[in-house]
């Protein structure tokens, strides 16, 4: 089986390359892409794998940018955290839709999926689709409810609803509450991205992720940057990183 896996996150990249080669030492990984620009390229100058292993939001927009650029013409499987996009991956050749954090089990049984109903010529009956959509329909999102954090020698939890932001500062993640407590966490952005409700927090930029509360006034700096005040104050300027910036307004307007 030939791969290629579309993903930003080098941690996710990292963690389904495992789950790959746990699950079948002999699949070949082609190529793991971070952008819809560099898989359009890609996908322009190689042949078709036999999966893609696709996440939504990448770093220049989202992956459905690919399918209006190039005609894929092999399965996909979703990996994302983002649960709003199961429709309309479903017309574009899925297989199945994880969330994260996704486990080996979960992408056991999708890459299972993949062999039973993709094989040459053949054709999906009804039964075949339902069979397909419901798990999916009934999946749950599972987010992080709370945070255990330390303060000297005392060890408390934190609800993510008093959650204000979370930022790192010399490769140490801290999580901020509304009081403007700060705590140190083992978690990094990345995978905190994964955890968190993406209707509640935003990853603003490569150094923050914040609240929708926790954004006070919204400045624009120039066409294409935003300035945010945050509360508690951080300390420090903090703007939407050009990347996210039609990320970041879409995520406002829902």
């Amino acid at each position: 089986m030939k791969v290629v896996i579309i993903e930003d996150e080098r941690l996710a990249v990292d963690r389904v390359k495992g789950f790959l080669e746990k699950y079948n030492a002999q699949i070949e990984l082609l190529a793991d892409l971070p952008s819809v620009k560099k898989a359009v390229e890609w996908f322009t100058s190689n042949p078709f794998p036999d999966l893609i292993l696709l996440d939504i939001h990448l770093e220049d927009g989202q992956s459905f940018g690919i399918f209006e650029q190039v005609a894929i013409e092999c399965p996909v499987i979703f990996i994302t955290a983002y649960d709003e996009y199961l429709i309309k991956a479903f017309k574009l050749n899925s297989v199945d839709y994880l969330l994260k954090p996704v486990n080996f089990q979960e992408l056991s049984q999708a890459l299972d999926k993949f062999k039973k109903y993709h094989t040459p010529k053949k054709s999906f009956s009804l039964a075949d689709i339902q069979q397909i959509l419901h798990p999916l329909v009934e999946q749950k999102t599972n987010y992080k409810e709370r945070f255990l954090v330390s303060s000297g020698s005392k060890i408390q939890t934190i609800p993510v609803e008093e959650v204000a932001y979370f930022f790192s500062q010399e490769k140490i993640t801290f999580l901020v509450n509304r009081l403007g407590q700060k705590f140190p966490l083992d978690l990094s952005l990345d995978k905190l991205q994964e955890v968190l409700d993406p209707s509640k927090f935003f990853r603003i930029n490569r150094k923050f992720i914040a609240s929708l509360e926790s954004i006070s006034q919204i400045h624009k700096y120039s066409p294409t940057r935003l300035k945010l005040a945050l509360v508690p104050d951080p300390k420090q300027e903090v703007f939407v990183s050009i990347e996210r910036y039609s990320q970041f307004k879409d995520w406002l307007d829902r």
